[in-house]
């Protein structure tokens, strides 16, 4: 039987989502008030589901403080009150879109966590937008 535990962290981040390829003018008609080229803000929500089996020795599906840590360490660390496309070496070549940010964090935890075990992300960009990646 598989259980899910969850962790929720939160960041605060600013960005612009644009490509540099294009106009001024094509950015905003596709990206429209995001694409502000002075960048704007958001106060991310994230939740980390890992699923896996109950260890029997110690009950859990993974320790929840070890989580916290390696979220703090590798997420809250990395991307709190950054500028993702300026402090953030995944977010100069790939567009800060709450699905790469997603896809980013997956990756980044992913290499921290066991194997055996299966992992969630779902960021809040806004209350009523958000993503959900699983690999």
């Amino acid at each position: 039987m598989k259980v899910t535990v969850n962790r929720k962290a939160h960041f605060n981040a600013a960005h612009r989502l644009y490509r540099k390829d294009w106009t001024d003018e094509k950015n905003l008609e596709v990206f429209g008030k995001c694409s502000n080229p002075h960048y704007h803000g958001h106060n991310y929500e994230l939740i980390v589901g890992v699923t896996g089996e109950i260890d029997p020795e110690t009950g859990f599906v993974m320790n929840l403080k070890t989580l916290k840590q390696i979220i703090r360490e590798e997420i809250e660390e990395a991307f709190d009150h950054k500028n993702l496309n300026e402090e953030v070496a995944a977010f100069k070549t790939l567009n800060p879109t709450a699905e790469n940010i997603a896809m980013v964090i997956w990756k980044k935890l992913r290499n921290k966590i066991q194997e055996n075990l299966d992992l969630q992300i779902t960021l809040y960009e806004t209350p009523r937008n958000f993503v959900t990646f699983s690999g």
